[in-house]
């Protein structure tokens, strides 16, 4: 985990995976809300040039997931056991385009947690968004 002196959680180290890949990055993680941004560019996008919205649900997970694991019980970890989402904007490929991920959880429970993520453009216009839940289960690796 990376440490940042004004954030409540450390944030996630990405390196070595599909964040990384993606190009995500957080920003901050506070105690039931989490904020990330992801690059709209030749990883995350459709052959048509607009943000892919599979890249969108790989966001809004990864947001969720690691807003949960600092909720976890010592030995326990989330796992992402549904994902529902509606993409309501695109937003197209352009130097320096990115998105903004900002989760808020909507239910701790002692064996599930459900996050709202909301994802906006630039210019804060909703494109995507999405309901996870996250089941709350003993570290078997």
């Amino acid at each position: 985990m990376q440490n940042s002196d004004n954030m409540a959680n450390p944030l996630p180290d990405l390196r070595g995976s599909m964040g990384e890949h993606l190009g995500i990055k957080f920003i901050t993680m506070e105690e039931g809300k989490v904020v990330a941004t992801m690059p709209v560019d030749h990883r995350t996008c459709q052959p048509f040039g607009i943000l892919n919205g599979g890249a969108s649900l790989a966001l809004a997970e990864m947001v969720a997931g690691h807003g949960s694991v600092p909720l976890c019980a010592p030995g326990d970890m989330p796992c992402g056991i549904q994902v529902s989402a509606n993409h309501v904007g695109m937003v197209k490929v352009e130097e320096g385009a990115f998105v903004t991920a900002t989760g808020t959880m909507v239910h701790r429970g002692r064996t599930t947690h459900i996050w709202n993520v909301d994802i906006t453009n630039q210019a804060g216009k909703l494109i995507s968004t999405a309901r996870i839940v996250n089941q709350i289960v003993k570290k078997r690796i």
